[in-house]
């Protein structure tokens, strides 16, 4: 008995698990198109149910839109919160009324103009429908950073602001990508206490300093130079809602997913100076080295049928399409690739 209390004493006194990086906080992103392995929905569902992640945000491209209602349904059997979706699509809209979803909707935000005020003006006016739609099923529009001047967290802030006082819009904020942020590394915290109020969503990312700029924009956690900094950083901001780990590779989803859970259950202990959890053995990234796969090009044929190229340069590509094995040079940063396409318009 003494000894078995002295095992619950001891179990009791140990720090309580990081919440906002706790399983049942974190969002998978970018595992829908992003996928080498093309999984369906019920595949998915169930690759995410397995890992213990409870909600998924949801990123689509033409060929899924056949797929929304399986997708709902198997997160539905699966227990998976169908937490947000990537742009709009009105049968996405009637799905969730049918269903009664209320994700949140990620949409960039368009300023134009050539003053500040004017491109806030009619940045915020150009949400304004797609709010109306997302109001009447009661979900909340997050303005998704993407680069340029709407990826700009005082822009986006400036746009809820406006939102807010000249429209009484409650339903909008913004989510914030660590991988759109790499150019606001060396002012985080300031970044962080501005989108506060507004932040509905913070989607992590392995960081370096310029690593947008040297061939590392996408990275597991725990690769990059400045994650555990970072993560200090978001929990001292006083954020506390919830967070997304990506894929956004054409790596297997599941690996990068579940690189990115080890990565975290590495560095989370040391946010409280405890020691480091276990050392991840990433599946989807080498560390210090090139990936041990050996990547191919694949050429697609994008001529219309009955109109060959009239260039030599283009070619088999315009012939059925080719396959090309990655030389040594393809694992040198920065890698450049050269195409040619056939513009529709």
């Amino acid at each position: 008995m003494r000894l078995l209390c002295a095992f619950l004493l001891t179990f009791l006194a140990l720090p309580a698990a990081e919440p906002l990086y706790e399983l049942k906080n974190l969002a998978a992103w970018c595992i829908v198109p992003f996928d080498n392995q093309k999984r369906t929905p019920e595949q998915r569902a169930a690759m995410v149910a397995k890992m213990g992640i409870t909600k998924v945000a949801y990123d689509w491209r033409s060929e899924n839109v056949a797929e929304f209602e399986a997708e709902i349904l198997a997160y539905k059997k699966h227990g998976i919160e169908y937490f947000a979706f990537w742009s709009q699509h009105p049968e996405a809209f009637r799905l969730f009324e049918k269903y009664q979803l209320h994700p949140q909707i990620w949409v960039m935000m368009n300023g134009k103009g050539e003053t500040q005020e004017t491109k806030v003006k009619s940045a915020a006016e150009g949400l304004l429908p797609v709010i109306a739609k997302a109001a009447k099923i009661g979900s909340k529009v997050a303005l998704y950073n993407h680069g340029g001047w709407s990826g700009e967290p005082e822009n986006m802030v400036a746009v809820c602001e406006y939102l807010k006082k000249n429209h009484a819009v409650t339903n909008v904020g913004i989510v914030y990508n660590l991988h759109h942020g790499h150019g606001h590394l060396t002012r985080l915290d300031e970044v962080l206490k501005l989108m506060l109020p507004h932040l509905l969503c913070l989607n992590l990312n392995g960081m370096d300093i310029g690593g947008d700029t040297k061939g590392r924009k996408i990275l597991p956690i725990g690769v990059g130079t400045e994650d555990l900094k970072v993560l200090k950083q978001v929990r001292g901001s006083g954020y506390a809602g919830p967070v997304g780990i990506l894929n956004h590779t054409m790596e297997n989803a599941e690996g990068r997913l579940l690189d990115n859970l080890d990565g975290l259950r590495h560095l989370v202990p040391q946010l409280d100076d405890l020691p480091p959890g276990p050392k991840p053995k990433y599946r989807t990234f080498a560390v210090g080295g090139p990936v041990t796969t050996k990547p191919t090009l694949v050429v697609a044929d994008e001529t219309p049928k009955g109109e060959p190229s009239s260039s030599a340069e283009f070619g088999k590509a315009l012939r059925g399409g080719q396959v090309v094995a990655a030389s040594p040079e393809a694992f040198r940063w920065p890698c450049t690739i050269e195409a040619r396409v056939r513009l529709a318009s």
